[in-house]
Protein backbone atom coordinates (compact mmCIF):
# COMPACT_ATOMS: atom_id res chain seq x y z
CA UNK A 1 0.00 0.00 0.00
CA UNK A 2 1.29 3.94 -1.03
CA UNK A 3 2.62 5.22 2.22
CA UNK A 4 1.03 9.09 2.66
CA UNK A 5 3.61 11.15 0.64
CA UNK A 6 4.57 14.47 1.59
CA UNK A 7 7.02 16.78 0.40
CA UNK A 8 10.95 16.10 1.25
CA UNK A 9 12.15 19.33 -1.28
CA UNK A 10 9.81 21.74 -1.74
CA UNK A 11 10.64 25.19 -4.56
CA UNK A 12 9.07 28.08 -4.95
CA UNK A 13 10.16 30.64 -7.71
CA UNK A 14 13.95 29.71 -6.94
CA UNK A 15 16.91 31.58 -8.84
CA UNK A 16 20.35 31.21 -8.88
CA UNK A 17 22.95 33.81 -10.27
CA UNK A 18 26.86 33.94 -9.85
CA UNK A 19 28.98 36.74 -9.27
CA UNK A 20 30.45 36.63 -12.53
CA UNK A 21 26.66 37.53 -13.54
CA UNK A 22 26.18 34.06 -15.08
CA UNK A 23 22.01 33.15 -14.34
CA UNK A 24 22.18 29.10 -14.01
CA UNK A 25 18.47 29.10 -12.77
CA UNK A 26 15.47 30.97 -12.89
CA UNK A 27 12.01 30.79 -11.42
CA UNK A 28 12.02 26.54 -10.21
CA UNK A 29 9.13 25.57 -8.73
CA UNK A 30 9.01 22.03 -8.03
CA UNK A 31 8.24 19.68 -4.70
CA UNK A 32 9.90 16.07 -4.11
CA UNK A 33 7.71 13.82 -2.64
CA UNK A 34 8.63 11.37 -0.20
CA UNK A 35 9.92 8.42 -1.27
CA UNK A 36 10.00 9.54 -4.80
CA UNK A 37 12.72 8.70 -8.03
CA UNK A 38 13.10 11.86 -9.85
CA UNK A 39 14.95 12.16 -12.72
CA UNK A 40 16.50 16.09 -13.91
CA UNK A 41 16.66 15.48 -18.02
CA UNK A 42 18.36 18.36 -19.83
CA UNK A 43 21.04 19.54 -22.16
CA UNK A 44 24.59 20.53 -20.76
CA UNK A 45 24.66 23.92 -18.88
CA UNK A 46 20.98 24.13 -18.02
CA UNK A 47 22.15 24.27 -13.90
CA UNK A 48 21.15 20.28 -13.27
CA UNK A 49 24.13 20.32 -10.94
CA UNK A 50 23.40 23.86 -9.58
CA UNK A 51 19.88 22.46 -8.94
CA UNK A 52 21.36 19.63 -6.83
CA UNK A 53 23.85 22.11 -5.36
CA UNK A 54 21.59 23.95 -3.72
CA UNK A 55 19.03 21.24 -2.88
CA UNK A 56 22.26 20.02 -0.94
CA UNK A 57 22.45 22.98 0.86
CA UNK A 58 26.34 22.72 -0.94
CA UNK A 59 25.21 26.47 -2.76
CA UNK A 60 22.01 29.19 -1.35
CA UNK A 61 19.51 30.88 -3.59
CA UNK A 62 19.94 34.29 -4.86
CA UNK A 63 15.88 34.32 -5.26
CA UNK A 64 12.92 32.07 -4.14
CA UNK A 65 12.58 29.93 -1.20
CA UNK A 66 13.55 26.73 -0.59
CA UNK A 67 13.11 23.96 1.94
CA UNK A 68 14.97 20.56 2.23
CA UNK A 69 16.28 17.62 5.38
CA UNK A 70 18.31 20.06 7.29
CA UNK A 71 19.92 17.26 9.49
CA UNK A 72 23.56 16.66 8.70
CA UNK A 73 23.56 13.27 7.67
CA UNK A 74 19.57 13.38 5.99
CA UNK A 75 21.24 14.12 2.22
CA UNK A 76 24.01 12.17 0.40
CA UNK A 77 25.46 13.63 -2.90
CA UNK A 78 27.03 10.95 -5.60
CA UNK A 79 29.06 13.12 -7.67
CA UNK A 80 29.78 12.64 -11.67
CA UNK A 81 33.20 10.61 -10.40
CA UNK A 82 33.56 8.83 -7.66
CA UNK A 83 35.84 10.68 -6.17
CA UNK A 84 37.26 7.97 -3.82
CA UNK A 85 40.81 8.74 -1.76
CA UNK A 86 43.08 6.25 -3.62
CA UNK A 87 45.57 5.34 -0.85
CA UNK A 88 42.23 4.02 1.16
CA UNK A 89 40.74 1.02 0.98
CA UNK A 90 37.36 0.70 -0.22
CA UNK A 91 35.90 -0.06 3.76
CA UNK A 92 38.02 2.93 5.04
CA UNK A 93 36.40 4.83 1.72
CA UNK A 94 32.74 3.67 2.75
CA UNK A 95 33.40 4.79 6.67
CA UNK A 96 34.72 8.05 6.10
CA UNK A 97 31.15 10.27 6.58
CA UNK A 98 31.00 8.21 9.79
CA UNK A 99 34.65 9.11 11.09
CA UNK A 100 34.34 12.19 10.36
CA UNK A 101 30.90 11.89 12.19
CA UNK A 102 32.64 10.54 15.40
CA UNK A 103 31.20 7.36 14.88
CA UNK A 104 32.90 4.81 16.86
CA UNK A 105 35.27 2.70 14.97
CA UNK A 106 33.61 -1.02 15.66
CA UNK A 107 30.63 0.70 14.71
CA UNK A 108 31.58 2.40 11.57
CA UNK A 109 33.36 -0.43 10.30
CA UNK A 110 29.71 -2.66 10.64
CA UNK A 111 27.95 -0.08 8.82
CA UNK A 112 30.54 0.77 6.32
CA UNK A 113 30.67 -3.46 5.31
CA UNK A 114 26.94 -3.67 5.59
CA UNK A 115 26.88 -0.68 3.06
CA UNK A 116 29.34 -2.55 0.45
CA UNK A 117 27.39 -5.62 0.45
CA UNK A 118 24.35 -3.63 -0.22
CA UNK A 119 25.64 -2.60 -3.49
CA UNK A 120 27.17 -5.66 -4.67
CA UNK A 121 30.31 -5.50 -3.14
CA UNK A 122 30.98 -8.08 -0.20
CA UNK A 123 34.10 -9.26 -0.75
CA UNK A 124 35.60 -6.05 -1.50
CA UNK A 125 36.14 -4.66 1.39
CA UNK A 126 39.88 -4.83 1.68
CA UNK A 127 40.61 -3.45 -1.93
CA UNK A 128 41.63 -0.65 -3.16
CA UNK A 129 40.34 1.89 -5.59
CA UNK A 130 42.90 0.93 -8.59
CA UNK A 131 41.88 -2.49 -8.15
CA UNK A 132 38.44 -1.63 -9.16
CA UNK A 133 36.22 -1.43 -12.39
CA UNK A 134 35.03 2.08 -12.91
CA UNK A 135 31.76 0.30 -12.35
CA UNK A 136 32.67 -0.74 -8.69
CA UNK A 137 34.35 2.46 -8.03
CA UNK A 138 30.81 3.98 -8.73
CA UNK A 139 29.07 0.97 -6.42
CA UNK A 140 31.89 2.43 -3.56
CA UNK A 141 30.86 6.06 -4.12
CA UNK A 142 27.11 5.12 -4.32
CA UNK A 143 27.69 3.01 -0.70
CA UNK A 144 29.98 5.86 1.03
CA UNK A 145 26.68 8.36 0.10
CA UNK A 146 24.46 5.84 1.69
CA UNK A 147 26.37 4.33 4.71
CA UNK A 148 24.87 7.36 6.52
CA UNK A 149 21.53 6.34 5.93
CA UNK A 150 20.31 9.43 4.41
CA UNK A 151 16.64 10.36 3.85
CA UNK A 152 17.40 11.96 0.43
CA UNK A 153 20.04 10.79 -2.18
CA UNK A 154 21.54 13.31 -4.87
CA UNK A 155 23.41 11.70 -7.93
CA UNK A 156 24.72 14.12 -10.36
CA UNK A 157 24.75 11.93 -13.93
CA UNK A 158 26.88 9.00 -12.19
CA UNK A 159 27.00 6.69 -14.47
CA UNK A 160 27.78 8.84 -17.92
CA UNK A 161 31.30 7.56 -17.97
CA UNK A 162 30.44 3.95 -17.78
CA UNK A 163 29.94 1.42 -20.35
CA UNK A 164 26.44 0.89 -21.64
CA UNK A 165 26.36 -2.83 -20.10
CA UNK A 166 27.70 -1.61 -16.87
CA UNK A 167 25.45 1.31 -17.15
CA UNK A 168 22.40 -0.85 -17.78
CA UNK A 169 23.14 -3.64 -14.81
CA UNK A 170 23.36 -0.32 -12.35
CA UNK A 171 20.21 1.00 -13.25
CA UNK A 172 18.36 -2.15 -12.24
CA UNK A 173 20.99 -2.48 -8.51
CA UNK A 174 20.33 0.92 -7.99
CA UNK A 175 16.58 0.35 -8.19
CA UNK A 176 16.65 -2.55 -6.09
CA UNK A 177 18.94 -0.26 -3.63
CA UNK A 178 16.06 2.51 -3.59
CA UNK A 179 13.06 0.34 -3.01
CA UNK A 180 14.79 -1.28 -0.10
CA UNK A 181 16.30 1.33 1.68
CA UNK A 182 13.30 3.52 0.95
CA UNK A 183 15.15 6.80 0.42
CA UNK A 184 14.41 9.98 -1.99
CA UNK A 185 16.42 9.93 -4.77
CA UNK A 186 17.29 13.19 -6.88
CA UNK A 187 19.07 11.86 -10.26
CA UNK A 188 20.57 13.91 -13.30
CA UNK A 189 21.22 12.96 -16.50
CA UNK A 190 22.03 13.82 -20.29
CA UNK A 191 19.88 10.59 -20.78
CA UNK A 192 15.95 10.37 -22.12
CA UNK A 193 16.52 6.19 -21.89
CA UNK A 194 18.30 6.18 -18.40
CA UNK A 195 15.47 9.19 -17.10
CA UNK A 196 12.63 6.65 -18.53
CA UNK A 197 13.71 3.56 -17.00
CA UNK A 198 14.34 4.85 -13.58
CA UNK A 199 12.01 7.30 -12.27
CA UNK A 200 7.97 7.64 -11.45
CA UNK A 201 9.15 11.18 -12.66
CA UNK A 202 10.92 13.23 -15.28
CA UNK A 203 11.65 16.80 -14.93
CA UNK A 204 12.86 18.71 -18.01
CA UNK A 205 14.73 21.73 -17.62
CA UNK A 206 16.05 24.25 -20.92
CA UNK A 207 18.96 26.13 -21.11
CA UNK A 208 20.29 28.61 -19.31
CA UNK A 209 19.27 29.81 -17.28
CA UNK A 210 17.71 27.06 -16.77
CA UNK A 211 14.26 26.53 -15.95
CA UNK A 212 11.50 23.58 -15.55
CA UNK A 213 9.98 23.43 -18.98
CA UNK A 214 8.28 19.75 -18.56
CA UNK A 215 7.27 17.01 -16.53
CA UNK A 216 6.62 13.60 -17.21
CA UNK A 217 5.19 10.91 -15.14
CA UNK A 218 6.47 7.41 -15.78
CA UNK A 219 3.30 5.25 -14.67
CA UNK A 220 5.17 2.18 -15.04
CA UNK A 221 5.39 -0.27 -11.40
CA UNK A 222 8.23 -1.95 -9.88
CA UNK A 223 10.68 -3.67 -10.10
CA UNK A 224 12.25 -2.98 -13.69
CA UNK A 225 14.25 -4.85 -15.35
CA UNK A 226 15.27 -5.87 -18.95
CA UNK A 227 12.35 -6.75 -20.06
CA UNK A 228 10.79 -3.18 -19.75
CA UNK A 229 13.63 -1.49 -21.68
CA UNK A 230 12.34 -3.59 -24.51
CA UNK A 231 8.74 -3.08 -24.57
CA UNK A 232 7.04 -0.44 -26.46
CA UNK A 233 5.46 0.96 -23.01
CA UNK A 234 9.19 2.09 -22.57
CA UNK A 235 9.72 2.61 -26.43
CA UNK A 236 6.48 5.06 -26.14
CA UNK A 237 7.85 6.81 -22.76
CA UNK A 238 11.07 7.33 -24.19
CA UNK A 239 9.46 9.15 -27.34
CA UNK A 240 7.54 11.36 -25.08
CA UNK A 241 10.52 12.39 -22.82
CA UNK A 242 12.48 13.31 -26.17
CA UNK A 243 9.95 14.94 -27.60
CA UNK A 244 9.36 17.41 -24.22
CA UNK A 245 13.58 17.51 -24.55
CA UNK A 246 13.38 18.39 -28.11
CA UNK A 247 10.77 21.45 -26.90
CA UNK A 248 12.58 22.94 -24.29
CA UNK A 249 15.57 22.63 -26.72
CA UNK A 250 14.11 24.28 -29.13
CA UNK A 251 12.59 27.26 -27.23
CA UNK A 252 16.13 27.54 -26.15
CA UNK A 253 17.49 28.16 -29.42
CA UNK A 254 14.69 30.95 -29.96
CA UNK A 255 15.34 32.79 -27.06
Amino acid sequence: MERTRKSVVSMRGVSKAFANGVRALADITLDIQDGEFLSVLGPSGCGKTTLLRLIAGLASPSGGTLSRPAGRNETGFVFQEPTLMPWATALANVALPLRLAGVARAERLARAAEALAGVGLAGFERSYPRELSGGMKMRVSIARALVSRPRLLLMDEPFAALDEIARHKLNIDLLALWRRERFTAVFVTHSVFESVFLSRRVVVMSARPGRISAELAIPVAYPRDEAFRTSADYAALCRQASQRLGEAMAVADAA
